[in-house]
């Protein structure tokens, strides 16, 4: 199966605000990634092209890195998921940027499945409450992750750690 999955959201900052926290990714002062929630982003090597890392199962390589700017990963794991996903970055005026996460792979048959009923749900919220972050870190009133039933029962079914996270 092809799968294009792509989340967006437009911040009201200039670009070069949000490049500053593009650059804390998978650090220990990452003021991105949801990690009250969900697995931290973590790299072995450092985050640089080449390195390997990723969050839970989902593991992964930097093959492109332009600082600040935008970050291709290939999959490694899970077996099955052919392809890669980024994270970039898009001026859209002096005041105004778009933050773009794009998953772009090829399934096998047993892969599809997987996608289809567990890790694209856990994904989409994953990547939700990832942008939520970026825009609090810019406004005063905060956004609070909201998980439909099927991503909380996948959350309690990893035994992943139970949330105060409002159901929609």
């Amino acid at each position: 199966m092809r799968v294009n999955n792509i989340h967006k959201r437009t911040i009201n900052q200039p670009k070069e605000r949000l490049s500053v926290l593009i650059r804390t990714l998978a650090t220990e002062n990452d003021l991105i990634w949801p990690t009250r929630n969900w697995p931290s982003m973590r790299f072995k090597e450092g985050f640089k092209i080449g390195a390997k890392g990723g969050h839970g199962i989902i593991k992964y390589e930097i093959i492109k890195l332009k600082d600040g700017e935008s970050i291709r990963f290939k999959f490694i794991k899970p077996e099955g998921f052919i392809g890669y996903h980024q994270l970039h970055l898009v001026g859209l005026s002096e005041i105004k940027t778009e933050i773009v996460h794009e998953i772009k792979m090829r399934t096998t048959f047993k892969a599809t499945f997987f996608w289809l009923f567990i890790i694209r749900w856990l994904h989409n919220a994953l990547i939700e409450e990832a942008f939520d972050n970026v825009e609090n870190h810019f406004s005063v009133q905060q956004k609070n992750p909201q998980y439909n039933y099927w991503v909380k029962f996948l959350r309690r079914a990893y035994n992943r750690k139970p949330t105060n996270v409002k159901l929609v």
